[in-house]
């Protein structure tokens, strides 16, 4: 966390994470528009944030595009204040709304070419091998995943089931296993909206069926060691614009924590042996 606090003392570096969250994705030169420095103090800067991990870079085509991540910040409210407060933390926790990410080294399931809609960055204390167990493992992703849980044999072209009860049956929802290298890379198609999620949200039978005319988006995980943790980046993207599933995914949409309070629950469940919601 030293990083994280040496990195936000400076004024020109918090600048740089405000023009992020106003606008995330920039490139170099972007970010480097009206500011009173140089181009080569911006990624001096940059650098500085990269390290503490307050901000990742995905390269997408020829740029290489900055993206704000949230999670060191919501670390350091776990650290303090959920001790007295939970719930604060879930509310911290939808910070990370904004997108994030890291480079990606393996790029077949995700266009290259495209910016990711949402893209997030954490260090996780476990083992490659045991974060892909929670990954793929039903009675893993039950427990963080409030009592859904994901079953699939993990081959490309499979589909990917899905209980969202104990006492429900496991489902075919439209997810399918695009790519799969074992300890390091999963990439599945995201399901469509189901009647679920139309009593969760209070949607009517007739937003139901406009909203299942979306697009089907991608979810990829990608998991580097990164000394005694695991770095997991997760990009989900394929979206048609500013669509009610990116605003659910992201968190944006107060009914959901979408990934950000997944992936919190996830870490919390690996590192602790207790998610932050079952």
């Amino acid at each position: 966390m030293d990083a994280v606090f040496k990195a936000l003392a400076d004024p020109s570096r918090r600048a740089l994470l405000d023009r992020l969250r106003a606008d995330n994705g920039q490139s170099l030169r972007e970010l480097s528009v009206g500011l009173d420095m140089s181009r080569q103090a911006v990624t001096k800067h940059l650098a500085v944030l990269e390290a503490a991990n307050l901000v990742s870079a995905v390269r997408t085509g020829r740029q290489r595009l900055h993206y704000l991540n949230a999670a060191p910040i919501s670390d350091i409210s776990q650290r303090w204040i959920g001790h007295y407060d939970r719930d604060r933390i879930h509310a911290l926790a939808d910070l990370k709304l904004v997108l994030e990410g890291s480079p990606m080294s393996h790029t077949s399931a995700v266009d290259s070419t495209v910016a990711p809609e949402f893209v997030h960055t954490s260090y996780i204390r476990t083992t490659p091998e045991q974060l892909w167990r929670a990954l793929t493992e039903p009675e893993f992703t039950r427990r963080y995943w409030g009592g859904t849980a994901l079953r699939s044999d993990w081959t490309p072209g499979s589909p990917v089931l899905w209980q969202h009860g104990p006492d429900q049956e496991f489902r075919d929802i439209g997810g399918e296993v695009l790519e799969a290298d074992p300890y390091r890379l999963l990439s599945y198609r995201w399901h469509n909206y189901q009647p679920e999620h139309a009593e969760h949200f209070g949607w009517s039978a007739e937003r139901l069926a406009e909203l299942r005319e979306e697009p089907l988006s991608v979810v990829t995980f990608t998991l580097e060691p990164a000394g005694q943790n695991v770095k997991l980046t997760v990009v989900h993207n394929g979206f048609a614009g500013e669509t009610e599933m990116l605003r659910t995914v992201s968190g944006a949409n107060e009914r959901s924590g979408g990934w950000p309070e997944l992936l919190s629950s996830l870490k919390t469940l690996l590192e602790t042996g207790e998610p932050l919601r079952e």
